[in-house]
């Protein structure tokens, strides 16, 4: 039998909570169906309250989900977003399946690891670093928005720049760029 906390407007919990229950719950609610992460002014501006009582309750949340929780609330990609417990990853993978074009080939993650850490760069250099030709696969990765155009080169010929998306952060769980593992130069 599996024994879950209680949750009584006594307990201590309730006194570190936000001074409304009802912002929490409407926090909550918002951070559950969001198809992407909200930042706290976002959140602000959707529930009508002020940052700093969105701030305590997004601090307060994050601590009610710690520890045995299924979920937890993170910060990603600049704002903050309900995602599953990475220890429950193998009973979740099996309920959702991916589909097969999102899925990332080898190819595909190298190219994108290149991107992802010398941003902005263009193609001729993606594929001197790769050492073979990589169009189909930089379209691949635009169409999964895990790319995007960033701009033009100032040399000859001005080719596209290449770096990485918002979307690219949320699927690899990290704050911003800065947050990559740091390389390994070989």
């Amino acid at each position: 039998m599996i024994q879950l906390p209680e949750h009584s407007p006594r307990s201590s919990e309730a006194d570190d909570a936000p001074q409304d229950a009802g912002l929490l719950t409407q926090l909550e609610a918002v951070l559950f169906v969001a198809i992407e992460p909200l930042s706290a002014k976002r959140l602000a501006d959707l529930l009508g309250e002020d940052l700093a009582a969105i701030t305590q309750g997004i601090e307060h949340l994050q601590s009610r989900y710690k520890g045995e929780s299924g979920v937890h609330l993170v910060e990603i990609a600049g704002g903050y977003r309900l995602m599953s417990n990475p220890l429950c990853a193998d009973a979740v993978s099996r309920l959702s399946s991916k589909k097969a074009q999102d899925r990332l080939s080898p190819a595909a993650l190298e190219t994108l690891a290149i991107i992802a850490y010398k941003q902005p760069l263009g193609r001729a250099e993606i594929e001197r670093i790769r050492g073979v030709g990589v169009g189909p696969i930089l379209r691949h990765l635009l169409e999964l928005e895990l790319i995007k155009i960033a701009g033009r080169d100032e040399g000859l010929g001005r080719a596209l720049l290449y770096a990485t998306t918002k979307s690219f952060l949320e699927r690899f769980g990290l704050k911003s760029p800065r947050d990559l593992p740091a390389s390994l130069d070989v």
